[in-house]
């Protein structure tokens, strides 16, 4: 069946608008591909905080998360400690590029707001921000490795 050069021009007119960096589309004898050269987006994802350990069964029976909603930490087994987790399926990245410093390290004081690590979903750099204030006491994920949803990713000590 294939597409029309009317179809093709009006698909490359939208690629380049929305921002997306590549778009392929197969069919039984037909394959296309588009990609732009723009800089890749970057979205912020905030990662909302929740209460200690005895309250969060409470609050997860009251109100479970809608898939669609960025992952919230849940309180870990280890006393008091609050797990980040993924808010989507990607790569997870410590730092903002290769050869730059990581966001957090081990010890480290973060405040409500503060960008923990990159996701990277399909070309897009999503900031992973704390809803915590605390200390960083462990990461659990090696950087550029692959993320799923509602995998933990660092352990925070509230203040």
């Amino acid at each position: 069946m294939g597409m029309d050069i009317k179809q093709i021009q009006d698909l490359i007119k939208f690629v380049s608008k929305s921002g997306v960096n590549e778009v392929s589309i197969e069919e039984q004898d037909f394959k296309i591909t588009i990609k732009t050269n723009q800089e890749p987006t970057y979205v912020t994802a905030t990662v909302p905080a929740v209460a200690p350990v005895a309250a969060a069964p409470v609050a997860q029976a009251a109100a479970p998360a809608p898939v669609a909603t960025p992952a919230a930490p849940a309180a870990s087994n280890d006393a008091n400690l609050i797990t980040v987790k993924s808010p989507m399926i990607g790569t997870f990245y410590r730092s903002a590029g290769p050869g730059k410093p990581s966001f957090v390290n081990i010890g480290d004081d973060i405040n409500t707001g503060s960008v923990l690590c990159i996701v990277e979903a399909m070309k897009l750099f999503n900031e992973i921000e704390s809803e915590v204030s605390g200390k960083i006491v462990k990461i659990l994920v090696e950087d550029a490795q692959p993320v799923e949803y509602d995998q933990p990713l660092f352990l925070v000590e509230p203040k």
